[in-house]
């Protein structure tokens, strides 16, 4: 996994989470909900989070370049399992002036206990499909000779 530092105050890996808009230009909060699969409502709690700090023109919020990127980290670290707290506390260590040290060797120690935590559920996972498959044999094979059984005696 390539990882660099982006203008969003995250790491940015190889999974795109740089946008490939303007960096100038200002979206609004239902064109940024739709073009991410987000609810408007999600957006604004995220805001009161302090995990996106969009512009405002009124009562209009307009998300710049810095907000996507961080509205895609902010996704991709709720997909991998992290909490909101873990994915601000990540991102608020970002110096965009700095080398991020701190903030890398954070990520690294938090992504290493999440996968660990992903690896057990997983085992769990497999475990239950393991368990469900044969159970489910089972009942095929009943099924099967109660079958046989209801047409030998139908002959």
């Amino acid at each position: 996994m390539t990882v660099q530092m982006n203008t969003a105050g995250g790491v940015a890996s190889n999974t795109n989470l740089v946008s490939n808009e303007p960096a100038g230009e200002l979206v609004r909060i239902g064109e940024m909900a739709k073009k991410y699969g987000v609810t408007l409502r999600t957006l604004r709690f995220y805001e009161d989070k302090g995990l996106l700090k969009p512009e405002r023109d009124g009562a209009t919020r307009l998300y710049t370049h810095r907000d996507r990127v961080r509205l895609k980290l902010i996704l991709l670290g709720r997909k991998v399992g992290f909490s909101l707290r873990e994915v601000k506390q990540m991102m608020d260590l970002y110096d965009p002036t700095g080398t991020n040290t701190k903030q890398l060797r954070l990520a690294l120690e938090k992504s290493e206990k999440q996968l660990v935590r992903l690896q057990k559920q997983r085992a769990l996972i497999d475990d239950a499909i393991n368990e469900l498959s044969g159970a489910m044999n089972a009942v095929r094979q009943m099924v099967a000779e109660r079958a046989a059984s209801t047409s030998a005696a139908a002959n």
